[in-house]
């Protein structure tokens, strides 16, 4: 097939019998960074000793900014900081992958690392227990530049049949989504679900609830791992907000949010009052809920496709064309979590959950 790289088409066979050689007591680590674009990953590997059983027993290490647009080839060097640790489900155990935020040699954080903030927000509101689930859409594509078993002249028939749809005209790139959701669960990422989207090559998989900080940790390790399981099959995984324009879904990551009082009986008011905050800082919050400033969200949030406009804030009880929507069993229950719909695709979670605990439990008001 023209679509799939030809990586893919490696004898995988011989590979496995590599991979089943023992290794003794040694242990791969794989450390993961974001680069200089905010969205990309990168990845190395390295030997330890003896498998690590916790993330203070794996090292600070360092790479070369320069060829990941961080830093320039005259001051080259920056420090990978091993923040959280999962098990590798293409090694498989006792080896490692470990989440890493960027730091300069004085210890500043990188441009691109937006972790560092973001978790000293959450050290300031943890005694709400703020929980966040992220609803990562995403599209396969091949590599010739066109959505995975998409015809080479033209278009599949219109959107209706996709959306939760089963069978071979309706969902395409299954495999690739069961097998990243496998690898979650081997890995211990908090992956909760999965289902086909509106678009067909789109899929959707979701993550938590997870706990301040932890968002972004699982999310960029979910994402990690979708790309590596792409690369096996030879596809891309594209977070692009709107891949296809024309009357076709974007792709979005809708952010669930409550907080301890939002949970107990009575949380309704507590979440109308944060809803009422995040309204007044609408602009603010567009400017990060992707990667660009809110120009990739201009293509999405338009009001049509299950969006609400971009210059607008509106809410509402189940309303998917709403900035926010209340689940209807929230508003019958008097208590748990709202759904802020604005994020794209391709957002950076901690920006996104950073801007949100601010907002609803700092009382930042509009600037």
């Amino acid at each position: 097939m023209a679509s799939v790289s030809y990586s893919s088409r490696l004898n995988k066979t011989v590979r496995q019998h590599y991979m089943g050689l023992s290794q003794g007591t040694k242990c791969q680590v794989t450390y993961i960074w974001i680069d200089g674009s905010g969205e990309g990953l990168r990845n190395k590997t390295r030997t330890l000793d003896k498998e690590p059983t916790s993330i203070d027993e794996i090292p600070i290490w360092n790479f070369d900014g320069s060829s990941t647009d961080q830093s320039d080839g005259g001051d080259s060097d920056l420090y990978i900081v091993p923040s959280r640790m999962f098990r590798d489900p293409f090694t498989l155990d006792p080896n490692k992958l470990v989440l890493c935020h960027v730091v300069s040699h004085d210890n500043k954080p990188a441009k691109t690392n937006h972790r560092f903030s973001c978790n000293k927000v959450m050290e300031a509101v943890k005694d709400h227990h703020i929980w966040f689930g992220m609803e990562q859409e995403y599209t396969l594509y091949g590599i010739d530049g066109r959505p995975y078993a998409w015809p080479e002249n033209g278009f599949p028939g219109p959107q209706g049949p996709y959306y939760c749809g089963v069978g071979s005209r309706e969902a395409y790139g299954r495999d690739i989504v069961e097998c990243h959701y496998k690898a979650c669960l081997y890995a211990g990422v908090k992956i909760c679900g999965t289902n086909a989207e509106v678009m067909p090559s789109q899929w959707e998989f979701q993550v938590g609830p997870c706990e301040g900080i932890e968002m972004g940790d699982h999310l960029w390790v979910a994402r990690f791992l979708l790309h590596r399981v792409c690369e096996d099959f030879g596809v891309v995984a594209c977070l692009d907000p709107k891949p296809i324009e024309g009357d076709w879904n974007g792709a979005g990551c809708h952010t669930n949010i409550s907080t301890k009082e939002m949970r107990e009986e009575g949380g309704l008011e507590h979440i109308y009052k944060a809803i009422e905050k995040l309204g007044k800082r609408h602009t603010q919050h567009i400017q990060v809920y992707d990667v660009h400033g809110g120009k990739d969200n201009l293509r999405r949030l338009t009001g049509r496709h299950e969006t609400a406009r971009i210059d607008t804030f509106s809410h509402g009880v189940a309303n998917r064309k709403a900035s926010v929507r209340i689940p209807r069993q929230v508003a019958q229950d008097g208590h748990g979590y709202f759904e802020d719909r604005r994020p794209a695709a391709n957002c950076d979670p901690y920006s996104v959950t950073e801007a949100i605990a601010a907002t609803c439990l700092l009382d930042k008001q509009e600037e």
